[in-house]
């Protein structure tokens, strides 16, 4: 017999796919902020600040 071969299970995304994001919009920040000087300041304030309020809101939603 031969055995059929497994479909891989798609699981992986919703554990580490809002990581990921944030992880690159932690990466896009700081590249931002050390690059650019005009809006790159403004947006690395928000990429930077992003990770800081999902937590807060994850610790004040427990």
């Amino acid at each position: 017999m031969t055995e059929r071969p497994r479909r891989h299970n798609r699981r992986w995304l919703p554990v580490f796919g809002p990581p990921f994001v944030i992880g690159a919009l932690s990466i896009a920040g700081l590249l931002s902020a050390l690059l650019d000087e005009g809006w790159g300041r403004g947006f690395s304030w928000v990429a930077l600040g992003l990770p800081l309020a999902i937590a807060a809101w994850v610790w004040w939603r427990r």
